[in-house]
């Protein structure tokens, strides 16, 4: 499976489904109308705070412009195309993309040594549901700092800015539910 050529026909979709021109989606998003094309294009990996910025610009879930037909419910780790960020120091492996009927999305995410992400706020009303499994890990979320052990899980309101940082020295594994309130 291409990625690439796969997010960027979903963004696209979503794009034409919602009448908006790559210039409206440039001003929406704050990503380039260049960038927008080559991603749709498939020409190019966008980083995960370009997807977000897209995500939130668009009004819709993150997963919804990385899914592909996940009908079968055994995903095999083997399958799953990761996300990179942060000089490969922070990695997001999608596991169940969002669907309506069920409000949520999940994610695997290893933080290497030093590893951090600077989050975008998600859509009004979301919430992250976070557990260590092993490794620590310092969540911002809005002013609010949460230090987790193995073991810790923390639930945060998401529609604000929020970060993720491995402050132990081996890589952190977590487990990441984003719930989206029909409110």
């Amino acid at each position: 499976m291409d990625i690439q050529k796969n997010m960027g026909k979903n963004i696209k979709t979503i794009r034409e489904q919602k009448k908006i021109t790559l210039d409206s989606a440039a001003k929406l998003t704050g990503v380039s109308r260049s960038m927008l094309a080559q991603i749709e294009k498939g020409e190019v990996n966008p980083t995960i705070s370009i997807l977000w910025k897209i995500a939130n610009g668009y009004k819709v879930s993150f997963t919804s412009l990385v899914k592909y037909d996940a009908s079968p419910l055994l995903i095999k780790s083997e399958d799953v195309i990761p996300l990179i960020e942060n000089d490969e120091k922070y990695i997001n492996y999608p596991a169940f993309p969002f669907q309506e009927d069920k409000q949520f999305e999940t994610y695997r995410i290893e933080i290497k040594e030093g590893g951090y992400l600077q989050a975008q706020p998600h859509l009004g009303g979301a919430e992250e549901y976070i557990t260590v499994f092993d490794g620590k890990v310092e969540i911002t979320a809005d002013s609010e700092v949460f230090q987790l052990n193995r073991g810790d899980s923390l639930r945060f309101k998401a529609d604000v800015s929020h970060s993720y940082k491995n402050t132990g020295l081996t890589t952190a594994y977590l487990s990441m539910i984003i719930y989206y309130s029909n409110k």
